[in-house]
């Protein structure tokens, strides 16, 4: 799912499934980790720049591996079900964090879009730059869930306030700059109802789990936060709302 390329001491690790948009299926995820597992233990890699091939950097988690989570991780007890669904969560969070156990510094080179799961690994690399097109969404309230990987608890440390990652939380809007300014009181009067419906229409169970692990996150660790939300996700992840969104998102 990936290729991997040395020259010059700059080490290239290319999401490699532009068919799909570059979606990241288990396979991906388990890649991630060996490459920069590699990238770490080889000394002729000095840096590692993180790209997407074809018309997107990333589409984000796969849908296809979504709607096998449920079988997976299932067990005859709702308990043990929980459980194995909290411990794939964290093996998912334990690939991106390979990214900061590298010792060598990650630069992700983004275009297109850059969606969900793309936004959680591109929160690991050390330096983050993007093309004109780069549109960036944390994309999971669409889906009816927490983003749990990754981008609640590192994002707003990334970008300086807590503010506007809360906005693209809660909404899935996606944008290609980090300030928005309205022109006259009579448009801001109008953007920020047309935020606030954007909010009123998505899961309010998701919504309620990504406050609370925003708000968590603001004044604990990331190892903290990631575990909070791990928990958070094995316990409501597995919703009437998750099953509609990803049922609705496969069929278009």
């Amino acid at each position: 799912t990936l290729t991997v390329t040395l020259d010059e001491a700059i080490a290239t690790v290319r999401l490699a499934r532009p068919d799909k948009a570059n979606a990241m299926n288990l396979a991906m995820w388990h890649d991630i980790r060996r490459a920069f597992e590699w990238i770490d233990g080889t000394p002729a890699a000095r840096v590692a720049v993180l790209e997407g091939e074809g018309k997107h950097f990333c589409a984000g988690i796969d849908l296809q591996m979504m709607a096998g989570l449920l079988p997976q991780v299932h067990d005859d007890c709702d308990g043990r079900t929980r459980e194995a669904l909290r411990r794939v969560i964290l093996d998912l969070q334990d690939t991106l964090t390979s990214l900061e156990r590298c010792r060598k510094p990650v630069l992700a080179a983004v275009h297109g879009v850059c969606v969900g799961g793309g936004v959680d690994l591109i929160c690991c690399a050390d330096m983050r730059y993007a093309a004109a097109d780069a549109q960036f969404v944390i994309k999971e309230i669409d889906l009816g869930m927490v983003a749990d990987v990754g981008t609640l608890q590192r994002l707003p440390k990334l970008i300086g306030g807590q503010g506007l990652v809360r906005e693209l939380a809660f909404t899935g809007r996606a944008v290609d700059a980090v300030n928005r300014v309205f022109d006259s009181p009579k448009t801001l009067q109008a953007g920020v109802r047309e935020i606030a419906a954007a909010i009123a229409a998505k899961s309010p169970l998701a919504i309620r789990g990504i406050k609370e692990m925003l708000n968590y996150s603001r004044d604990h660790s990331v190892a903290d936060g990631l575990n909070q939300v791990a928990t958070w996700n094995a316990a409501m992840l597995l919703s009437d709302d998750l099953t509609a969104a990803v049922t609705a998102a496969q069929q278009r």
